[in-house]
């Protein structure tokens, strides 16, 4: 099978890849930054943010393989801090690397697979898509973003004999937490005095999460299903029990459990 993935560096990129390429799978994957390479796995460089270089990324894919099978659309990052706070540029910046990087992604590869009538679009979103996180509220609203488009692509290209899967993993211990942007003016924290005890516990939970290696080898699966699912959540218990919740609580009883967990 023919995978391509975008961010295989670190975090899930760099597990799925591994562990995918181990399978036997035939695994290229995007990079922006150098760093030490998975052996058995193609290398491209190429940004999300910039869809020339993933145009010559899919090219390149197509003239040596002539067909895509997989697409993993991971590459993200996230900023944090009160909405009000979040500079313009910022929240461009979120929106243009974790939506319209997909969307610059899925654009080249939906007519390769249209015309090959087969292939599987998974999309990495997270909890995050399902439920508003204060103080990730922009990384939130990019998540969401991605739930919509894939409702949508997936009625669209179902008839194309095209797959179109969610990943909606809760809190694993990757570089995304040390990555995560908070460029705040001094003012934000004094108008809201829980943002730093939320923002550590949230950080808190991360750094004892799930590890990448786990939601590899669930991908490992999901890869080789004929019938994948729509929507999978990679989770504890917990994060996947409120997911439940919130889809059977009336919205102002969740809105409360929500704000004790983040201490708010």
């Amino acid at each position: 099978m023919v995978i391509l993935i975008t961010g295989i560096t670190s975090g899930f990129g760099r597990a799925m890849a591994s562990q995918l390429c181990t399978d036997g799978h035939k695994v290229y994957g995007t990079y922006r930054r150098d760093s030490e390479q998975i052996p058995g796995v193609t290398y491209l460089k190429a940004d999300v943010q910039d869809e020339t270089s993933l145009r010559s990324a899919v090219n390149t894919v197509m003239d040596k393989e002539g067909h895509i099978d997989t697409v993993i659309s991971n590459a993200g990052m996230g900023i944090g801090g009160p909405l009000e706070f979040t500079s313009i540029e910022d929240a461009q910046r979120q929106m243009d690397v974790n939506f319209m990087g997909m969307v610059r992604l899925l654009n080249l590869v939906v007519p390769i697979m249209r015309r090959q009538h087969h292939g599987h679009i998974i999309c990495i979103s997270s909890i995050g898509g399902l439920m508003g996180l204060p103080y990730q509220g922009m990384y939130s609203a990019s998540k969401f973003a991605i739930e919509g488009y894939c409702e949508a692509l997936r009625l669209e290209v179902r008839q194309f004999g095209i797959h179109v899967t969610v990943i909606n993993p809760g809190d694993f211990f990757t570089g995304f937490t040390a990555a995560r942007s908070k460029n705040l003016p001094t003012e934000a924290a004094t108008a809201y005095p829980g943002y730093s005890a939320s923002m550590a516990s949230i950080e808190s939970d991360e750094r004892s999460g799930l590890q990448p290696d786990y939601l590899a080898r669930r991908m490992s699966r999901i890869v080789r299903k004929r019938r994948p699912a729509n929507r999978y959540i990679i989770a504890t218990f917990v994060q996947r029990l409120s997911v439940t919740l919130k889809a059977i609580l009336p919205a102002k009883w969740y809105d409360r459990i929500l704000a004790s967990y983040y201490k708010l």
